[in-house]
């Protein structure tokens, strides 16, 4: 059966509301949870950006959720850092952590002071990311020379079972060099055909493990104030990669789309204020082959929605079989 997860947007929300937040999710029925991992955010009106490994612990507490992280170790966070935290999370929550990995965007990374590679480079550096946070996670002490350095690193507290590392991957080409690594996939929600293609060649290389999809969404009840709620809070969304890899500052999101209308906002957002409309897009990401779908409402408020989408929305759309 399908997962129905909710995205918790640290870039709009603050922590402490968004710990609620995702308390109500796990109240009306969502049945996991994932988060990202920013430094900034991608606006500056969205005006936030929580420490996300900070964050959840308390959430873990907080709910019996399983929770992901979409994260980037590499540049700005060292590998064996992430690997310690990931190991301490899986330690205290067993069975109820992943993390995905990916190769980051400058506009998290560039605070290093150091070059931002490009895409190429970072491909390669996160596969040395992979293999040593697998090394570490086993308990192994590591020493590495590479894109990354590492020095007779060791993480010393280990859960029994090492969570899941997957990968983050928006195009086909970037899921099928993960499939050689990953034990799942997650990928933004797109054309459907271009969807298939992501996973189809995920799983054609061999690729394991659930595959996944966010699916960013707006709702009101009317259509012209889901509109709003788009332009004012998402609008970066109509920056696609790579463009949105390389740009460093939320006033670079804000000055490219400063000239976009409400309405330009569907080509980035699922826009709606009709439940039934929503899950029937829904619907068809099951039928793409999703297991996992993870829900961001691109609204500050969560409240209606989560009543709304608990109550008309994820009992169909829970019960849809894969």
């Amino acid at each position: 059966m399908t997962v129905v997860g909710f995205h918790a947007s640290h870039e709009q929300i603050s922590p402490q509301r968004l710990l609620h937040d995702v308390q109500r999710a796990e109240e009306v029925g969502f049945q996991a949870a994932m988060c990202s991992d920013h430094l900034a955010p991608w606006g500056v009106r969205q005006g936030e950006s929580g420490h996300a490994w900070t964050w959840l612990g308390a959430a873990l507490q907080a709910t019996r959720l399983p929770f992901g992280v979409v994260t980037a170790p590499g540049q700005r966070y060292h590998p064996a850092v992430i690997a310690q935290a990931i190991a301490t999370l899986e330690s205290m929550f067993p069975g109820r952590f992943w993390a995905a990995l990916g190769s980051g965007e400058a506009m998290n990374e560039h605070v290093t002071g150091d070059p931002w590679p490009p895409k190429e480079e970072r491909d390669a550096r996160l596969l040395e990311v992979v293999d040593v946070t697998r090394r570490l996670l086993r308990g192994e002490e590591v020493s590495h020379d590479g894109r990354i350095r590492l020095d007779r690193a060791r993480v010393w507290s280990l859960p029994e079972v090492p969570p899941p590392l997957v990968a983050a991957a928006v195009g086909e080409e970037t899921a099928r060099e993960a499939a050689g690594w990953a034990d799942g996939l997650i990928t933004v929600d797109q054309d459907r055909a271009a969807l298939r293609r992501v996973f189809d060649a995920y799983r054609e290389a061999g690729g394991r493990g659930p595959l996944a999809v966010q699916v960013h969404l707006s709702w009101a009840p009317t259509r012209e104030e889901a509109l709003a709620i788009a332009h004012d809070q998402w609008r970066n969304g109509l920056v696609q990669p790579p463009e949105s890899w390389d740009l460093a500052f939320p006033e670079e999101f804000d000055a490219k789309t400063a000239d976009a209308s409400p309405e330009d906002l569907t080509r980035a957002v699922q826009i709606s204020a009709d439940p039934a409309e929503h899950l029937g897009k829904l619907l068809e990401l099951v039928e793409a082959g999703a297991d996992r779908i993870f829900l961001h409402h691109v609204g500050t408020d969560q409240a209606a929605y989560l009543d709304v989408f608990g109550e008309r929305v994820l009992p169909e759309l829970t019960g849809a079989a894969r």
